[in-house]
């Protein structure tokens, strides 16, 4: 999917909104451990709830490798659902992946070649050498990790050299020197407020991936002042305040209406845009 089509998308929908599947055994409804493959079970019941609302899925790899052989079927089984009932969702497996080439490039055919998947989270604290394997797959995105919304980002990403520029802006610049905005996004956590701006400054095109509302706090209202373009340019995940919405056998139509619900809100924040 190309950032032509991903827009497109966005249009016909009045929504940005991406939906977590950070699906996790001990937080499914109980009702649901009876099946012969839960997390698959619980995923497809929020699919075909929040379908019409989102844009995107972002299977978190970490909650379906915690299962082991287990865990790794429901997340092919869920991603051959989303494409073959859903193909217009954009696909972002969220894995923070990033190693020495060699390496990289074995993450990159998993993704891009085994799976078939549209995007990669990927860490960038390697350098070029650790990206670039992701960037030879043609129709393919790298989303880099630029300033996340833990709290611990300011660890590293906000400290500063000798001529004040931070970590986070030299990930941002550094790497358009690996590519552009038809083939990479940047993680930016919803938490960071007006630091929207200061990313814009650096990256005024590039799609940005924004996890943080709901549970974690951030504001959707301050994200669009911040960063939105005139092609949307947000993808905003929202994951536990939507698949945790109940914990019933209701808990798709709790989803629905918790996705349908940030939906509007989208809609009102892009009616300047559309």
């Amino acid at each position: 999917m190309n950032k032509q089509e991903l827009f497109e998308n966005i249009k016909k929908k009045k929504s940005f909104l991406c939906v977590g599947l950070d699906t996790d055994i001990k937080k499914i409804p109980e009702h649901l451990l009876k099946e012969e493959d839960p997390i698959f079970a619980f995923n497809k019941a929020i699919i075909d709830a929040t379908a019409p609302y989102c844009i995107a899925y972002k299977p978190n790899l970490a909650f379906y490798e915690s299962m082991g052989v287990k865990g790794w079927i429901a997340f092919e089984k869920t991603v051959e659902y989303i494409k073959k009932n859903y193909p217009d969702q954009f696909i972002i497996a969220d894995a923070k992946r990033g190693d020495i080439g060699n390496t990289s490039a074995m993450y990159a055919r998993t993704f891009f070649e085994e799976l078939n998947i549209d995007s990669v989270t990927v860490a960038p604290y390697m350098g070029e050498d650790s990206v670039t394997p992701f960037l030879t797959y043609e129709g393919k995105w790298v989303i880099l990790l630029a300033l996340t919304s833990n709290k611990g980002s300011h660890d590293f990403q906000l400290t500063t050299d000798t001529e004040g520029e931070r970590l986070f802006e030299k990930v941002l610049r550094k790497s358009q020197e690996w590519a552009n905005d038809q083939n990479m996004m940047y993680v930016v956590g919803a938490t960071q407020g007006r630091m929207f701006e200061d990313i814009r400054k650096i990256v005024p095109n590039h799609f940005l991936l924004v996890p943080g509302i709901g549970a974690q706090g951030g504001s959707l209202e301050e994200v669009c002042k911040y960063g939105m373009t005139k092609e949307c340019g947000l993808i905003v995940n929202s994951s536990r305040a939507i698949i945790y919405a109940d914990k019933t056998e209701n808990f798709a139509n709790a989803a629905a209406e918790e996705a349908k619900k940030v939906q509007q809100q989208m809609e009102k924040e892009l009616a300047a845009i559309l």
